[in-house]
């Protein structure tokens, strides 16, 4: 990913693995078709529980969309996740678009899936790793939290000063 120095934190992404349009969101990426095609994963009856949750909380994205955010698997891997989000206005990230890898651990829903921000951006909440700290990403989790009710939270937190 190639990542250009304006204070939005503006970048680009060769990845492929998401798309932010009209049709909601595709997942795909990695692949020769690149990125265009929609992915399935097996029956969820070869499944695990987490892998049932995660299939869910993605067709729940496709269905009804949060506004300048896509998220979806990369490639393959139903654990790993792409995340675009684009700053919304009236804050400093307005216009920059942010690049998110969300992993989920094998015993989601139970445990948080580990956020990393792959855009170079100052907040309070992410460290210089890129690392997403946040209450409701650790101690205050809860089962009861979908992946689309977190992903835009950081950037619509209260500015760092």
């Amino acid at each position: 990913m190639n990542t250009s120095g304006s204070a939005a934190g503006m970048a680009t992404s060769s990845s492929g693995g998401i798309r932010i349009g009209g049709g909601g969101i595709v997942a795909g990426g990695g692949s020769s078709d690149g990125g265009g095609g929609k992915r399935s994963w097996p029956s969820t009856t070869s499944v695990s529980a987490s892998g049932k949750r995660i299939q869910r909380e993605m067709a729940e994205l496709n269905m009804d969309p949060p506004p300048d955010c896509s998220a979806g698997p990369k490639g393959d891997n139903l654990y790993h996740w792409v995340a675009t989000l684009i700053g919304p206005s009236g804050t400093p990230y307005h216009g920059g678009i942010f690049f998110l890898d969300i992993t989920f651990p094998s015993d989601y829903p139970f445990k948080p899936p580990k956020v990393v921000s792959k855009t170079r951006i100052y907040h309070c909440n992410i460290d210089s790793s890129g690392n997403v700290s946040l209450d409701i990403l650790k101690d205050n989790w809860s089962p009861a939290l979908t992946i689309s009710k977190i992903n835009p939270l950081f950037l619509v937190l209260p500015t760092c000063t």
